[in-house]
């Protein structure tokens, strides 16, 4: 293991009290709009479940203590391919615990994995097995959050694949597992492509291009069991209502991020509503994502004044030159967990043509931020990958 602080510079969060009295003064003098009564969702984020969640992070929300919290985990920057990459990195107390690169999505940070660093990095103090230890890096992605805001175009998953390996062979490891969901799920899934002599195995819970995204033709269901053919059904039409209800965030994002950052850099409040309508749709109602934990995640796309920078990744995939072309395939071990209420139905047959998977395990409860919604589902299915590995 190499010396961090060789090629890397130690960071903490040191937030101005000025700020913080700036987005207080901007949340309490928001500007709220009218609503069609009774249409709960349909229009989008509901106002007065807005302006309760608003209020809340306003006077009950405490950043002091989150952020006191958030200092408890080593964390550095460094420069990868000209771009800022903070990250943290911890150390498990078990000498022989295997490296793991964690990687968020959108719209989340390394907030999202406060639930699970504990249990992965030091399972003796959890009640499991300390064979199961893992050293995690938890990177953000260039231009997001702490890692952000990028400044120069063409910052995509493939290039962010890229800088992570190099992240991971400063630190010194030669060999190592990545998981991820959403855009980390992308990520991952690339570096165990490019790097399957580094890459141990690739744990996801989003399944990049796993889905079914036209209408399934009888010849493609014919040879599929009858329990595939009724999941396929159920893939196409959980697309179709994505694609008719869902889709416009990316839509927007991938073709005029720069003009919805003025609204989401300059309004707290436009901010928690683009960002908030996410977790609280996206997550298993059963098992909803906690609020001061996303409020956290939250804070810090606005302190860093990130929401645009980090928007820019849908566009830089919605324009890089390989968009349209067969995804490439991976012979890493790859595992997948696979929550009910994500926002797409996988499917085995589809992931067998590019990815070499070895465990599917399906479970009856989690969403789209399993880290934060079912921790201890997460934790059992990324331990059982690598010990199997």
């Amino acid at each position: 293991m190499g010396d961090v602080e060789q090629w890397a510079v130690p960071f903490r969060l040191e937030v101005a009290q000025a700020e913080l009295d700036d987005l207080g003064r901007r949340l309490e003098l928001a500007r709220w709009p009218d609503e069609v009564p009774g249409a709960g969702r349909a229009y989008g984020m509901p106002l007065g479940e807005l302006r309760d969640l608003a209020g809340y992070w306003r006077t009950g929300y405490d950043w002091r203590a989150a952020e006191a919290r958030l200092n408890e985990w080593p964390q550095y920057t460094t420069v990868i391919d000209g771009a800022r990459v903070h990250f943290a990195h911890l150390r498990s107390p078990e000498p022989d615990a295997t490296p793991l690169l964690m990687t968020h999505g959108w719209p989340g940070s390394f907030v999202e994995f406060q639930k699970v660093a504990g249990p992965l990095t030091d399972p003796r103090a959890h009640g499991g097995d300390p064979g199961d230890a893992f050293h995690l890096v938890l990177p953000h992605i260039p231009g997001f959050a702490l890692s952000g805001p990028t400044t120069e175009r063409g910052w995509e998953f493939k290039r962010v694949a890229r800088a992570f390996g190099v992240l991971m062979e400063r630190l010194g490891y030669e060999e190592y597992g990545v998981q991820g969901g959403d855009w980390g799920a992308a990520v991952s899934r690339e570096l165990g492509r490019i790097r399957p002599g580094n890459v141990r195995g690739v744990h996801l819970n989003l399944l990049p291009g796993g889905g079914a995204t036209a209408e399934p033709r009888p010849e493609e269901l014919a040879p599929l069991s009858p329990a595939e053919r009724e999941r396929t059904l159920a893939s196409w039409e959980r697309y179709r209502v994505w694609a008719r209800e869902r889709q416009g965030y990316a839509d927007i994002q991938a073709t005029r991020p720069q003009t919805l950052a003025y609204g989401l850099n300059d309004s707290p409040v436009g901010l928690l509503a683009w960002i908030g309508e996410k977790f609280a749709e996206w997550a298993d109602p059963r098992c909803p994502v906690d609020r001061d934990q996303m409020l956290t995640n939250v804070t810090l796309y606005w302190l860093t004044g990130t929401a645009g920078s980090a928007a820019r990744i849908y566009y830089e995939r919605a324009h890089a030159d390989y968009q349209g072309a067969p995804a490439e395939v991976s012979s890493t071990p790859t595992a997948l967990a696979d929550f009910p209420r994500d926002n797409f139905v996988p499917l085995r047959h589809i992931a067998a043509r590019t990815d070499r998977i070895v465990r599917w395990t399906s479970y009856e409860k989690g969403g789209h931020f399993p880290a934060m919604e079912v921790p201890e589902l997460l934790v059992g299915d990324v331990r059982a990958f690598f010990r199997a590995l």
